[in-house]
């Protein structure tokens, strides 16, 4: 298993366990791992990200390889433009939801996606040995990027209906997070005819707005802004701007599940016989309007990664995650908030119906996830627990327990703090609430059980 890289890149609190000198040798490795430059490097509007993105060329600088600083950007610009650019690879400075004190790395190949779970154990052990690059024949440079937000945003308009847009123009509420987000979205949706209200538009690392991670908890005055100007719909974006919640016209906030089957319906329409990646925690529709369509789902491990390098050698069409995170293929095989707003807005130009008209018209869905603090080794000894309790189930990721296709429960620990996270499907609100309940009680009774017998 990783050390060091969780569910999405490498992430820790800043100058506590992921401090300038582990960010210098980590990089050193990294550097080793590619080989060859040039590297781009990007970071988020954290208040650590800048001075760490010195270090992290810095570093790729002393191992012989050139860099290029591409400044704030969102995670998807980058991973975009090191694919379109022709760069060996990329490093974008990013806890991406995590709170404020907290930074991390993600990593792309030169294919523009994550690299893969196996790669990361490359670098690992690179790192752990120290094998990195020492004394190259020359130093490497690094040099300013200045064309990746305009080759982002022409990526994702050249994947649209521009005309039809235009020609509705169309109400948008941009809640903005605080996040990198702001430095595209919004000149993206002025080059569209849109009319946009922004909220959370100016970049802080401390997102005073409403935290860093889009919730339905926490998007109240986005709720509020799409009933009060009448908008068409409305989106918000996370810290690096890679996932995105949308809001339909009734103000209502939709989880990632609904907005992604609105989206699939919608491409697939267009592009029957197609393939879907999507992971264990995503509710069950999926497979019927993909069926409704002669395509395929393919479940994955819970993680960005683990869906975009499925997609990868597949060629799927379609990726994401219940969480918000959508994967256009034709554009870049990574969760992209921009490019997923592109698309909502092409369907709406499309349809005849509002987007709550929409939603009203898919199967009946009712999922929801909830977290509990808990250490890693109580999330070893509460897995481990449950696998007892339920020999028969899918541990794959954690453990998914099943009682049929549209009723189950899935527990297993965050790859990016020290949580346990719960996920459920029922057939009916009622159901899982009493599912969740049920395993929520479970899972805080094991765990409090085994602290106690820690402390004994």
């Amino acid at each position: 298993m990783a050390k060091f890289f969780g569910t999405n890149g490498i992430r820790g609190v800043f100058s506590e366990d992921f401090t300038l000198e582990f960010v210098h040798d980590m990089t050193l490795a990294i550097a080793t791992y590619f080989k060859k430059g040039p590297i781009l490097v990007g970071y988020d509007g954290r208040e650590s990200s800048q001075i760490i993105a010195k270090v992290v060329c810095s570093a790729i600088n002393y191992a012989g390889l050139d860099s290029n600083n591409a400044g704030l950007v969102p995670t998807p610009c980058l991973e975009y433009a090191v694919k379109k650019l022709g760069y060996s690879g990329g490093i974008m400075i990013t806890a991406s939801h995590n709170p404020p004190q907290y930074n991390g790395i993600k990593l792309a190949a030169n294919d523009g996606v994550e690299i893969s779970r196996e790669d990361e154990l490359i670098i690992e052990d690179i790192f752990l040995k120290k094998n990195w690059i020492k004394n190259p024949s020359k130093w490497g440079i690094t040099e300013k990027e200045d064309r990746t937000i305009n080759v982002y945003v022409d990526g994702i308009t050249s994947q649209i209906d521009l005309q039809k847009i235009k020609s509705k123009n169309l109400k948008v509420v941009l809640d903005l997070g605080n996040g990198a987000q702001a430095v595209t979205a919004p000149i993206f949706c002025k080059s569209l005819g849109c009319e946009i209200f922004l909220i959370n538009e100016k970049i802080d690392g401390l997102f005073p707005g409403r935290g860093s991670e889009p919730t339905p908890q926490n998007l109240s005055e986005l709720s509020k802004t799409v009933q009060q100007n009448n908008a068409d719909l409305g989106i918000a974006f996370d810290g690096d701007g890679d996932r995105s919640i949308f809001c339909d016209n009734n103000g209502d906030i939709l989880t990632g599940d609904k907005s992604a089957l609105v989206l699939t319906k919608f491409i697939l329409q267009k592009n029957p016989n197609s393939l879907v990646v999507t992971c264990l925690n995503s509710g069950s529709n999926i497979e019927l309007v993909a069926n409704e369509f002669n395509s395929k789902v393919i479940r994955t491990k819970v993680g960005s990664v683990e869906v975009s390098r499925k997609m990868v050698p597949t060629n799927a069409l379609i990726g994401f995650e219940e969480n918000g995170g959508f994967m256009f293929g034709k554009h870049n095989q990574v969760r992209d908030g921009c490019m997923t707003l592109a698309l909502m807005l092409e369907f709406l130009a499309t349809s005849e119906k509002t987007l709550s008209e929409e939603i009203s018209s898919l199967p009946p869905s009712f999922t929801t996830k909830d977290k509990v603090a808990c250490s890693q080794e109580d999330s070893k000894k509460l897995i481990q627990s449950l696998k007892e309790e339920f020999p028969n189930s899918d541990t794959t990721d954690g453990i998914k327990i099943t009682s049929n296709s549209k009723n189950w429960v899935m527990i297993r620990p965050s790859g990016t703090e020290s949580i346990i996270r719960i996920y459920g499907e029922a057939e009916t609100q009622q159901k899982l609430d009493t599912l969740m309940s049920k395993y929520l009680q479970k899972v805080r009774s094991v765990i409090s059980d085994n602290t106690f017998k820690t402390n004994l």
